[in-house]
């Protein structure tokens, strides 16, 4: 997390540049015979098309075996479909390899495991566990889940028949959400070999012989092997790290601090900025991790009652709500995206964080208020005030570093104009447009 935290922002500044590069340097790449991809952490559709571009390379520069090492929680399904047709109808033999020690290709990982024509597991690796659930652990609805678990079930079971994998055990990882370590998936005939390292693995497909979509029988020769890595560009990792569930809901929230601090100092500029990049990258994100829109809407309506907190001081209430709807709006933000998981940790993170500055910030005003009513009314008339919003005739102003209620008694008062107090009745101010000199 604290690793894609910090490639997020190093890749505002240097991605374009290294984009560039990165296409020059692939372009100029000689052919080999062994083509590396390396695929560690959600399937999205940035990783799927990073496959697809990889597959497509090896197959243009006529590899001898394309391996993808694989390390994934699980993904989205639709992504997950793209890469597993790709991979069986590649025109260039494909293995995939779960990789290294402690790695696992759980749900989606497990449908592009056994997909591939050589399947590959590192001694300590686990795959299964491909039952859909809900992201966040809400409930699908019975008749729903029904379908889908039959669905993936005869998918799996397809595949696996497709690869000459045992049929049954491969439908149980869906069934049952069955999980199997490298020596069971061995035994259970899921996978072809286990090897310790990259270079095992081509040491032992050497000489492997494996039938295309095409119909065509190749054999894999890698006794003397060249080989190279096809690594994700700096445009396809700064996607795949806002991709991350985590990453987005990060991003909202950088968004909502932003935009509010904005809104409550007009000026400012630089938290206006970075809130609405943070904005719209956030919602990139959202819609590639098919997020549920009524969470987003919960979110966004504890925004606005963020900010009508500030303007109205209901001394908690609104900041209350506000919490309890962003809370709820994160719980179920994901909740249409099976394999898709949002720490609760960050939830809790957040609703603290908020809590917390709201604690602070309304304590200040009730107990500058309160100190304001003890002293009397008389020292604030004569001040000058300034319009936080228009005065039409009643508005926000600032006065003394605090927020006040007040209804103008000249007329319409715009934002950042100075106003003049002319009386005070139970914590609500009247002003006068001050006289230009």
């Amino acid at each position: 997390m604290r690793k894609r935290l910090k490639f997020f922002f190093l890749a505002l500044f240097v991605m374009p540049i290294a984009a560039g590069l990165g296409g020059s340097l692939i372009a100029a790449a000689s052919p080999t015979t062994v083509e590396v991809l390396t695929v560690d952490g959600t399937i999205v559709p940035v990783i799927a098309d990073y496959i697809d571009r990889g597959i497509t390379q090896a197959e243009e520069h006529g590899t001898t075996v394309c391996i993808i090492e694989l390390n994934t929680p699980g993904g989205l399904l639709d992504s997950t479909e793209k890469i597993v047709q790709r991979i069986m109808n590649a025109n260039v033999p494909i293995a995939v390899y779960v990789s290294p020690k402690g790695a696992w290709a759980a749900s989606a990982g497990t449908f592009i495991t056994l997909s591939a024509h050589i399947a590959a597991m590192t001694p300590g690796t686990t795959i299964g566990a491909a039952h859909p659930v809900a992201a966040g652990g809400e409930e699908i609805p019975e008749d729903q889940m029904k379908k889908i678990v039959e669905f993936s079930a005869k998918w799996m079971k397809t595949i696996a028949e497709e690869r000459g994998r045992n049929m049954e055990e491969a439908e149980l990882a869906v069934t049952q959400s069955k999980s199997f370590t490298d020596v069971d998936a061995l035994e259970c005939n899921l996978i072809n070999l286990r090897a310790e390292n990259l270079e095992s693995l081509i040491s032992q497909i050497n000489g492997w012989k494996v039938t295309l979509a095409s119909g065509e029988e190749v054999t894999i020769n890698t006794t003397s092997y060249g080989s190279t890595r096809n690594e994700m560009n700096a445009v396809e990792r700064f996607l795949q790290t806002i991709s991350d569930p985590n990453i987005a809901y990060i991003l909202l929230t950088l968004a909502t601090i932003g935009l509010i601090t904005e809104i409550s100092s007009p000026g400012l500029v630089f938290p206006g900025v970075i809130g609405g990049i943070s904005l719209l990258l956030a919602f990139y994100s959202l819609g590639v991790l098919n997020a549920y829109w009524g969470g987003i809407a919960l979110i966004l309506l504890a925004v606005g009652l963020f900010i009508a907190e500030y303007f109205t001081a209901s001394f908690g209430l609104l900041t209350a709500g506000g919490i309890a709807s962003l809370v709820m709006g994160s719980l179920i933000l994901f909740s249409h995206s099976p394999g898709v998981k949002l720490d609760w940790r960050l939830i809790a993170g957040v609703a603290a964080g908020f809590t917390a500055f709201a604690i602070f910030v309304l304590g200040a005003i009730i107990r500058g208020q309160r100190q304001r009513k003890t002293t009397g009314a008389e020292g604030m008339i004569g001040e000058t005030a300034i319009a936080k919003t228009p005065l039409d005739p009643t508005g926000t102003v600032l006065a003394e570093g605090e927020l006040w209620t007040a209804t103008s008694e000249s007329g319409r008062v715009e934002p950042g104009e100075e106003v003049v107090i002319t009386k005070m009745e139970a914590l609500k101010l009247w002003v006068a447009k001050k006289l230009k000199e």
